[in-house]
């Protein structure tokens, strides 16, 4: 099975589970004082949608998608406009992936290596945008 179809289906189990986006964020803030100041003031149901999208949009890039949504991410989470500096997309994405281990029941190391290979490739363009 390729990276991208494991990771759909991966993505498509965790969705699955109406917990899964607030475990995200609850991992996800909890890794660094600095990402936690981020998001002092967002609107966290609006935030949950935008990840829900911002994910599928890294799956669909991997998959051959253009990446204009992904560099207009990048434009927006700059220097210039949220700053979020690229090392940040690490703790990201370790967020994710715990989140990913505990709400898909059949992860496993081929599915996390397939997480790890399809985010890294749409990270890599957002974070060049910084």
């Amino acid at each position: 099975m390729k990276p991208t179809d494991r990771v759909m289906q991966s993505y498509g189990r965790c969705c699955a589970n109406p917990a899964f986006f607030d475990s995200f964020y609850r991992h996800f803030l909890d890794s660094s004082p600095e990402i936690r100041a981020k998001f002092a003031n967002t609107d966290m149901p609006a935030q949950k949608q935008l990840l829900r999208q911002g994910i599928l949009n890294l799956v669909m890039h991997a998959r051959g998608m253009p990446d204009t949504k992904l560099r207009a991410l990048g434009a927006s989470h700059s220097r210039h406009g949220f700053d979020i500096r690229p090392e940040l997309y690490e703790l990201w994405r370790e967020a994710l992936l715990r989140t990913i281990g505990e709400h898909d029941p059949q992860c496993c190391v081929n599915t996390r290596e397939a997480w790890r290979e399809v985010l890294n490739k749409g990270i890599a363009v957002i974070s060049a945008g910084y």
